[in-house]
């Protein structure tokens, strides 16, 4: 089979939400659909000691989210899918953002009783404006929600893209009667946890449907139909696949109803893997040469082994276990000896890889996120991944001195997974972390204990304004503890301003001095 006809066979994708819409739920059924688990666990199940397979940190099993992105690989039919399951908190996002540099599209859901919550819309707008092509499944009809139409007036209204309700749902909550299948041209009855009904169009006049065609509900949701096919926007494609029109299905991850028909059609629509930007241009998935890029590290997911994965997407030619490949950033040669696929924190090893998939490999400490791995004589790196400035600041030291080692050992693992970010103060050195938000630092503090047996004591500098500087040397008199002059692990110059006020004194007052947002230097639609 040529590289062309496995790149052909790939569907990679992320599932994304707002917390408890049902993401994990969801990735739960769709390992059912490809026979990888004889059961789903659900997140709430602690009680039966079920969890859910994607979320596989302790911290996730105790507390039924997940804080991190769980990476999923199983056949399909005549396909190899991919899934990324990424966390739904917002303190999480920078994980979710370099997550969707690795993906070719989307599974967007949409809790029915909530619609779109205003910490997941900058998210969902990442998505928009990178091109990527979104699926959106609203979930939950089997319960009081939103009306439909409501809920595609917001996903056009919030994202700006044109929807196309794949089905239509008659009735939510109790009334819930199932969906029009508008692509099959088929009724799917709900009968609440019992296997689906189908009912095709020309049947549905037979006498044994007369009672449910004669249900007001069900009446009332035809002339919805017909306004759909009347007013509604065409389905296309083409649109779909630039990120200009969405798919729309209604259905229940939970019942679960409607989700085995959302993703035949899923798989059916999605886009193989694409060519990627590099610093030589684009870079086919059909090159003969293997090339990929990291986009995720994680410590310690066996902790019996403490081992270190770097997750890397293939983004053109073959991968082999065992093969040697050059690690562009300092141009050292590497063996890929130790390579996996995953299921969450189930792995098997992987023999051979193609462009869209996604394979752990042993990091003996030399990668970095971002790092491009090339085979051959190229010498090229794929776009840089986005770096986010923290907004919340901590001082952080080990409560027990005796345990600098393993303090310092565990601090520089968890920073380089990207989670949190290290910065040091200057003169003294003291060791300060950076978090988008307070979660990031209970798991912090949660896996310093339980993954490398210390315990931190963490002292907050309150949220600061980070700016960076273009020196390489500062005259240290020009900062104290209102505009406290650190050091990041590149050893560049920043500045932490307790408030705006203090960010205009200092601009008033040294002029001279340049100061870098890095959020605006990593506007979105740049940095993707």
């Amino acid at each position: 089979m040529t590289i062309q006809e496995e790149v052909n066979k790939r569907k990679t994708f992320a599932i994304i939400s707002h917390p408890d819409a049902g993401k994990t739920t969801l990735t739960e059924k769709l390992l059912l659909s490809g026979n990888l688990i004889r059961s789903a666990g659900t997140v709430k199940g602690k009680k039966s000691g079920k969890f859910a397979t994607s979320d596989w940190m302790e911290i996730e099993k105790q507390r039924g989210i997940s804080v991190t992105s769980s990476v999923m690989n199983f056949p399909y039919k005549d396909y190899k899918v991919n899934i990324l399951d990424t966390p739904g908190h917002e303190d999480f996002s920078e994980d979710t953002y370099r997550t969707l540099t690795a993906v070719d599209s989307v599974v967007m859901i949409i809790d029915a009783t909530k619609g779109i919550e205003a910490q997941t819309i900058k998210l969902f707008k990442v998505c928009k404006m990178r091109g990527i092509p979104i699926f959106t499944f609203i979930n939950k009809m089997d319960r009081e929600g939103r009306e439909p139409l409501a809920l595609l007036e917001q996903i056009e209204e919030v994202l700006e893209i044109e929807t196309f309700p794949m089905n239509w749902p008659v009735g939510m909550g109790k009334q819930f009667m199932g969906i029009f299948d508008r692509q099959h041209e088929q009724f799917v009855k709900y009968n609440g946890n019992e296997e689906e009904t189908i009912i095709p169009y020309n049947e549905l006049d037979n006498p044994e449907n007369q009672t449910l065609v004669e249900d007001a509900t069900y009446q009332e949701t035809l002339g919805e139909l017909e306004l759909l096919d009347e007013a509604g926007d065409e389905f296309s494609l083409d649109a779909v696949l630039s990120g200009d029109q969405t798919p729309v299905f209604f259905g229940s991850a939970l019942a679960p109803f409607g989700v085995q028909t959302f993703f035949d059609t899923f798989i059916d629509m999605a886009p193989n893997p694409n060519p990627r930007k590099s610093t030589e241009g684009l870079v086919s998935p059909d090159k003969p040469d293997f090339s990929g890029f990291i986009f995720k590290i994680q410590a310690n997911m066996n902790p019996a082994h403490r081992d270190r994965v770097a997750f890397l997407r293939v983004c053109s030619g073959k991968f082999e276990r065992g093969m040697s490949v050059k690690l562009a950033r300092t141009g050292k040669t590497i063996k890929l000896s130790q390579t996996q696929q995953f299921v969450a924190s189930s792995r098997d090893t992987v023999e051979e890889a193609y462009a869209g998939d996604i394979i752990g490999v042993y990091d003996p400490n030399a990668y970095r996120i971002g790092d491009t791995l090339i085979e051959g004589k190229d010498n090229f790196a794929y776009d840089e991944l986005p770096q986010f400035p923290p907004e919340l600041f901590k001082r952080v030291t080990a409560k027990n001195v005796m345990k600098s080692k393993q303090f310092k050992k565990g601090l520089e693992q968890l920073v380089q997974e990207g989670a949190i970010q290290l910065f040091t103060g200057y003169p003294m050195e003291t060791y300060i972390i950076g978090a988008v938000g307070e979660l990031q630092y209970q798991v912090f503090e949660h896996r310093m204990k339980h993954e490398y047996n210390v315990e931190v004591v963490l002292e907050s500098i309150g949220e600061r304004i980070p700016r960076w500087l273009n020196l390489e040397k500062v005259d240290t008199t020009m900062f104290d503890e209102r505009n406290m002059l650190v050091k990041d692990r590149e050893g560049t110059f920043l500045v932490l301003f307790k408030n705006d006020f203090a960010l205009r004194w200092f601009r008033d007052k040294h002029k001279d001095v340049e100061l870098i947002d890095l959020f605006e230097v990593n506007q979105y639609d740049q940095s993707y």
